[in-house]
Protein backbone atom coordinates (compact mmCIF):
# COMPACT_ATOMS: atom_id res chain seq x y z
CA UNK A 1 0.00 0.00 0.00
CA UNK A 2 1.21 3.43 -1.02
CA UNK A 3 1.85 5.89 1.74
CA UNK A 4 -0.32 7.84 2.83
CA UNK A 5 1.17 11.56 2.19
CA UNK A 6 -0.62 14.98 1.61
CA UNK A 7 1.10 17.30 -0.64
CA UNK A 8 2.72 20.49 0.61
CA UNK A 9 1.41 22.51 -2.49
CA UNK A 10 -1.62 22.90 -3.92
CA UNK A 11 -5.44 23.87 -3.02
CA UNK A 12 -6.73 22.59 0.51
CA UNK A 13 -4.25 21.51 1.87
CA UNK A 14 -5.46 18.69 4.33
CA UNK A 15 -4.29 17.74 7.59
CA UNK A 16 -3.76 13.89 7.18
CA UNK A 17 -3.96 14.05 11.49
CA UNK A 18 -7.12 14.93 11.97
CA UNK A 19 -10.60 13.16 10.44
CA UNK A 20 -11.81 9.86 10.08
CA UNK A 21 -11.04 6.45 7.52
CA UNK A 22 -14.50 5.18 6.04
CA UNK A 23 -14.31 1.43 6.15
CA UNK A 24 -16.46 -0.26 4.50
CA UNK A 25 -17.45 -4.38 4.37
CA UNK A 26 -19.06 -5.34 1.54
CA UNK A 27 -20.21 -8.50 -0.55
CA UNK A 28 -21.58 -9.47 -3.60
CA UNK A 29 -25.50 -8.56 -3.76
CA UNK A 30 -28.08 -11.03 -2.89
CA UNK A 31 -28.86 -13.74 -5.76
CA UNK A 32 -26.67 -11.16 -7.96
CA UNK A 33 -28.89 -8.35 -7.32
CA UNK A 34 -28.51 -4.75 -5.14
CA UNK A 35 -30.93 -6.21 -2.43
CA UNK A 36 -29.75 -5.44 0.83
CA UNK A 37 -29.02 -8.63 2.91
CA UNK A 38 -31.02 -10.05 5.58
CA UNK A 39 -28.45 -10.48 8.82
CA UNK A 40 -25.70 -8.09 9.60
CA UNK A 41 -22.22 -10.38 10.09
CA UNK A 42 -20.96 -10.02 14.09
CA UNK A 43 -17.53 -7.81 12.57
CA UNK A 44 -19.94 -4.82 11.69
CA UNK A 45 -20.71 -2.39 14.40
CA UNK A 46 -24.50 -1.61 15.06
CA UNK A 47 -24.21 1.89 14.21
CA UNK A 48 -22.68 1.27 10.21
CA UNK A 49 -24.73 2.37 7.72
CA UNK A 50 -26.42 -0.17 5.48
CA UNK A 51 -25.43 0.56 1.77
CA UNK A 52 -26.27 -1.13 -1.42
CA UNK A 53 -25.49 -0.79 -5.23
CA UNK A 54 -25.25 -2.92 -8.66
CA UNK A 55 -24.77 -5.84 -7.79
CA UNK A 56 -23.25 -5.53 -4.08
CA UNK A 57 -24.61 -4.72 -0.83
CA UNK A 58 -22.71 -3.63 2.72
CA UNK A 59 -22.40 -1.59 5.77
CA UNK A 60 -20.01 1.53 6.21
CA UNK A 61 -18.80 3.78 9.38
CA UNK A 62 -16.34 6.10 10.17
CA UNK A 63 -13.43 5.50 12.36
CA UNK A 64 -10.53 7.70 14.05
CA UNK A 65 -8.02 8.46 11.21
CA UNK A 66 -5.22 5.51 11.52
CA UNK A 67 -7.02 3.39 13.90
CA UNK A 68 -6.80 0.13 13.39
CA UNK A 69 -8.73 -1.25 16.32
CA UNK A 70 -11.90 -0.01 14.65
CA UNK A 71 -11.68 -1.95 11.68
CA UNK A 72 -12.56 -5.85 11.23
CA UNK A 73 -10.29 -8.64 11.22
CA UNK A 74 -10.02 -9.71 7.41
CA UNK A 75 -10.01 -13.45 8.77
CA UNK A 76 -13.32 -12.97 10.78
CA UNK A 77 -15.19 -11.72 7.57
CA UNK A 78 -18.19 -13.87 6.65
CA UNK A 79 -16.90 -15.82 3.18
CA UNK A 80 -17.58 -13.66 -0.06
CA UNK A 81 -16.93 -10.09 2.24
CA UNK A 82 -14.31 -8.30 1.79
CA UNK A 83 -13.23 -5.06 3.59
CA UNK A 84 -12.09 -1.85 2.21
CA UNK A 85 -10.74 1.20 4.12
CA UNK A 86 -10.56 4.93 2.92
CA UNK A 87 -7.99 7.28 4.91
CA UNK A 88 -8.89 10.28 5.99
CA UNK A 89 -7.22 12.35 3.39
CA UNK A 90 -9.08 11.57 0.58
CA UNK A 91 -12.13 10.87 2.38
CA UNK A 92 -12.04 14.80 3.61
CA UNK A 93 -10.67 15.80 0.23
CA UNK A 94 -13.53 17.73 -2.13
CA UNK A 95 -13.78 17.93 -3.88
CA UNK A 96 -13.22 14.91 -6.30
CA UNK A 97 -12.29 13.40 -9.44
CA UNK A 98 -12.43 9.39 -10.48
CA UNK A 99 -9.96 8.89 -13.21
CA UNK A 100 -9.77 5.30 -14.37
CA UNK A 101 -8.21 2.79 -16.91
CA UNK A 102 -10.61 1.54 -19.62
CA UNK A 103 -9.88 -1.54 -20.93
CA UNK A 104 -11.06 -4.51 -18.16
CA UNK A 105 -11.80 -1.56 -16.18
CA UNK A 106 -14.62 1.11 -17.71
CA UNK A 107 -15.33 -1.46 -20.13
CA UNK A 108 -15.70 -5.73 -20.01
CA UNK A 109 -13.31 -6.33 -22.36
CA UNK A 110 -9.86 -5.48 -24.19
CA UNK A 111 -10.33 -3.50 -27.47
CA UNK A 112 -7.11 -4.61 -29.14
CA UNK A 113 -8.02 -8.10 -28.18
CA UNK A 114 -11.54 -7.21 -29.81
CA UNK A 115 -10.01 -5.49 -33.15
CA UNK A 116 -7.31 -8.31 -33.46
CA UNK A 117 -10.41 -10.80 -33.71
CA UNK A 118 -11.30 -9.45 -36.96
CA UNK A 119 -7.88 -10.43 -38.41
CA UNK A 120 -8.31 -13.75 -36.43
CA UNK A 121 -5.33 -13.10 -34.59
CA UNK A 122 -6.73 -12.80 -30.93
CA UNK A 123 -4.92 -15.31 -29.09
CA UNK A 124 -1.92 -13.97 -30.23
CA UNK A 125 -2.34 -10.50 -29.13
CA UNK A 126 -4.27 -11.72 -25.91
CA UNK A 127 -0.95 -13.44 -24.77
CA UNK A 128 0.71 -10.29 -25.44
CA UNK A 129 -1.74 -8.22 -23.66
CA UNK A 130 -1.63 -10.45 -20.43
CA UNK A 131 2.28 -10.23 -20.22
CA UNK A 132 2.18 -6.36 -20.86
CA UNK A 133 -0.55 -6.16 -17.64
CA UNK A 134 1.83 -8.40 -15.55
CA UNK A 135 4.16 -5.79 -16.26
CA UNK A 136 6.53 -8.40 -18.21
CA UNK A 137 6.89 -6.65 -21.39
CA UNK A 138 7.07 -2.92 -21.74
CA UNK A 139 3.98 -1.38 -22.64
CA UNK A 140 4.92 0.65 -25.48
CA UNK A 141 6.80 -1.85 -26.96
CA UNK A 142 4.29 -4.73 -26.61
CA UNK A 143 1.71 -1.89 -28.01
CA UNK A 144 3.28 -1.60 -31.00
CA UNK A 145 3.82 -5.46 -31.76
CA UNK A 146 0.02 -5.96 -31.10
CA UNK A 147 -0.66 -3.26 -33.22
CA UNK A 148 1.48 -4.32 -36.00
CA UNK A 149 -0.96 -7.31 -35.95
CA UNK A 150 -4.08 -5.20 -37.33
CA UNK A 151 -2.52 -4.27 -40.33
CA UNK A 152 -4.84 -4.06 -43.09
CA UNK A 153 -8.00 -4.23 -41.32
CA UNK A 154 -10.81 -2.12 -42.82
CA UNK A 155 -11.13 0.81 -40.55
CA UNK A 156 -15.02 -0.13 -40.61
CA UNK A 157 -13.98 -2.49 -38.26
CA UNK A 158 -14.12 -0.03 -35.42
CA UNK A 159 -17.76 0.82 -35.47
CA UNK A 160 -17.99 -2.96 -34.74
CA UNK A 161 -15.94 -2.98 -31.70
CA UNK A 162 -17.72 -0.01 -30.34
CA UNK A 163 -20.76 -1.70 -30.64
CA UNK A 164 -19.71 -4.92 -28.91
CA UNK A 165 -18.12 -3.60 -26.11
CA UNK A 166 -19.58 -3.59 -22.47
CA UNK A 167 -19.26 -1.24 -19.96
CA UNK A 168 -18.08 -2.76 -16.60
CA UNK A 169 -21.34 -3.46 -14.41
CA UNK A 170 -21.76 0.24 -12.08
CA UNK A 171 -19.88 1.94 -14.45
CA UNK A 172 -22.52 4.33 -15.59
CA UNK A 173 -24.20 4.34 -12.10
CA UNK A 174 -20.79 5.75 -10.33
CA UNK A 175 -20.08 8.06 -12.96
CA UNK A 176 -23.81 9.61 -12.81
CA UNK A 177 -23.10 9.59 -9.00
CA UNK A 178 -20.23 11.78 -9.39
CA UNK A 179 -21.72 13.81 -12.16
CA UNK A 180 -24.45 14.42 -10.15
CA UNK A 181 -22.39 15.87 -7.12
CA UNK A 182 -20.31 18.47 -9.49
CA UNK A 183 -17.66 15.88 -9.45
CA UNK A 184 -15.50 15.32 -12.75
CA UNK A 185 -14.91 11.80 -14.13
CA UNK A 186 -12.15 11.29 -16.43
CA UNK A 187 -10.63 7.70 -18.38
CA UNK A 188 -6.66 7.65 -19.52
CA UNK A 189 -6.37 4.42 -21.76
CA UNK A 190 -3.11 2.20 -23.46
CA UNK A 191 -6.30 1.47 -26.10
CA UNK A 192 -7.35 3.49 -28.89
CA UNK A 193 -9.29 7.42 -29.09
CA UNK A 194 -11.21 5.77 -32.27
CA UNK A 195 -12.93 3.53 -29.84
CA UNK A 196 -12.69 6.00 -26.41
CA UNK A 197 -14.09 8.82 -28.24
CA UNK A 198 -17.74 7.70 -28.62
CA UNK A 199 -17.36 5.96 -25.72
CA UNK A 200 -17.05 8.66 -23.28
CA UNK A 201 -19.61 10.98 -25.39
CA UNK A 202 -22.15 7.84 -24.35
CA UNK A 203 -20.91 7.00 -21.14
CA UNK A 204 -20.52 10.87 -19.91
CA UNK A 205 -16.86 11.71 -18.96
CA UNK A 206 -15.54 14.95 -19.03
CA UNK A 207 -12.18 14.05 -19.96
CA UNK A 208 -10.72 11.24 -21.99
CA UNK A 209 -7.06 10.25 -23.49
CA UNK A 210 -6.18 7.33 -25.66
CA UNK A 211 -3.51 6.34 -28.64
CA UNK A 212 -4.70 7.19 -32.39
CA UNK A 213 -4.50 4.26 -34.44
CA UNK A 214 -2.96 5.34 -37.82
CA UNK A 215 -5.83 4.84 -40.44
CA UNK A 216 -4.35 5.38 -44.62
CA UNK A 217 -6.92 5.01 -47.11
CA UNK A 218 -9.61 3.54 -44.79
CA UNK A 219 -7.30 0.70 -43.91
CA UNK A 220 -5.54 0.52 -40.09
CA UNK A 221 -1.72 0.71 -40.90
CA UNK A 222 -1.11 -1.46 -37.77
CA UNK A 223 0.81 1.52 -36.25
CA UNK A 224 -0.17 4.13 -34.12
CA UNK A 225 0.38 8.11 -33.71
CA UNK A 226 2.37 10.38 -31.65
CA UNK A 227 3.22 9.18 -28.01
CA UNK A 228 1.97 5.82 -26.45
CA UNK A 229 -0.11 6.45 -23.85
CA UNK A 230 1.70 4.19 -21.10
CA UNK A 231 2.01 4.11 -17.34
CA UNK A 232 4.35 7.74 -17.46
CA UNK A 233 1.41 9.26 -19.45
CA UNK A 234 -1.81 7.84 -17.20
CA UNK A 235 -0.15 9.74 -14.32
CA UNK A 236 0.95 13.10 -16.44
CA UNK A 237 -3.20 13.43 -17.53
CA UNK A 238 -4.36 12.71 -14.09
CA UNK A 239 -2.14 15.29 -12.81
CA UNK A 240 -3.05 17.49 -15.99
CA UNK A 241 -7.04 16.73 -14.98
CA UNK A 242 -7.05 17.43 -11.59
CA UNK A 243 -5.00 21.03 -11.46
CA UNK A 244 -7.18 21.96 -13.83
CA UNK A 245 -10.53 20.93 -12.62
CA UNK A 246 -8.94 22.43 -9.25
CA UNK A 247 -8.81 19.31 -7.42
CA UNK A 248 -6.33 18.29 -5.05
CA UNK A 249 -4.59 14.89 -5.24
CA UNK A 250 -6.06 13.52 -2.32
CA UNK A 251 -9.51 14.09 -4.06
CA UNK A 252 -8.52 12.29 -6.86
CA UNK A 253 -9.65 8.48 -6.67
CA UNK A 254 -7.84 6.30 -9.45
CA UNK A 255 -8.45 2.80 -10.46
CA UNK A 256 -7.14 0.20 -12.82
CA UNK A 257 -6.09 -3.37 -13.26
CA UNK A 258 -2.44 -3.63 -14.44
CA UNK A 259 1.06 -2.98 -14.05
CA UNK A 260 0.51 -0.03 -16.88
CA UNK A 261 -2.05 1.89 -14.40
CA UNK A 262 0.76 1.83 -10.87
CA UNK A 263 2.07 5.40 -11.74
CA UNK A 264 -1.87 6.78 -12.15
CA UNK A 265 -2.54 4.69 -8.84
CA UNK A 266 0.26 6.25 -7.23
CA UNK A 267 -0.24 10.13 -8.28
CA UNK A 268 -3.95 9.18 -6.61
CA UNK A 269 -5.57 10.22 -3.17
CA UNK A 270 -7.42 6.81 -3.41
CA UNK A 271 -5.97 4.01 -5.04
CA UNK A 272 -8.12 1.19 -6.10
CA UNK A 273 -6.76 -1.76 -8.05
CA UNK A 274 -10.03 -3.00 -9.68
CA UNK A 275 -9.70 -6.95 -10.36
CA UNK A 276 -5.95 -6.45 -10.79
CA UNK A 277 -2.99 -8.44 -12.02
CA UNK A 278 -0.71 -8.59 -8.89
CA UNK A 279 1.79 -6.31 -10.17
CA UNK A 280 -0.67 -3.40 -9.31
CA UNK A 281 -2.68 -5.00 -5.96
CA UNK A 282 0.89 -3.84 -4.25
CA UNK A 283 0.15 0.49 -5.16
CA UNK A 284 -3.66 0.05 -4.13
CA UNK A 285 -5.20 1.49 -0.80
CA UNK A 286 -8.33 -0.62 -1.99
CA UNK A 287 -8.15 -4.05 -3.59
CA UNK A 288 -11.72 -4.30 -5.30
CA UNK A 289 -12.89 -7.74 -6.25
CA UNK A 290 -16.12 -7.37 -6.92
CA UNK A 291 -16.61 -6.53 -10.53
CA UNK A 292 -18.61 -3.93 -10.04
CA UNK A 293 -17.88 -0.09 -10.36
CA UNK A 294 -20.76 1.37 -8.30
CA UNK A 295 -18.49 0.39 -4.99
CA UNK A 296 -16.17 3.26 -6.12
CA UNK A 297 -19.52 5.40 -5.19
CA UNK A 298 -19.85 4.23 -2.02
CA UNK A 299 -16.05 4.89 -1.08
CA UNK A 300 -16.45 8.24 -2.53
CA UNK A 301 -19.11 8.71 0.44
CA UNK A 302 -21.95 9.01 -1.99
Amino acid sequence: MPPIVSPSTGPDIIDSSLGTDLVLVYAPGVDGTDAEPTSTPPVVPAHAEPVAGVGFHGWRWHVPAGDAAGRPDHGLLPEGHAVAVVPAVALAAQPKMLVMDVDSTLIRQEVIELLAAHAGREAEVAAVTEAAMRGELDFAQSLHHRVKALAGLDATVIDQVVAAVEPQPGAREVIGAFRAAGWQVCAVSGGFTQVLAPLAADFGLDQYRANDLEIVDGRLTGRVLGTVVDRAVKAEMLRAWSAAAGVHADGVIAAGDGANDIDMLQAAGLAVAFCAKPALRAHAHVELDLPSLDVLRVLAGL
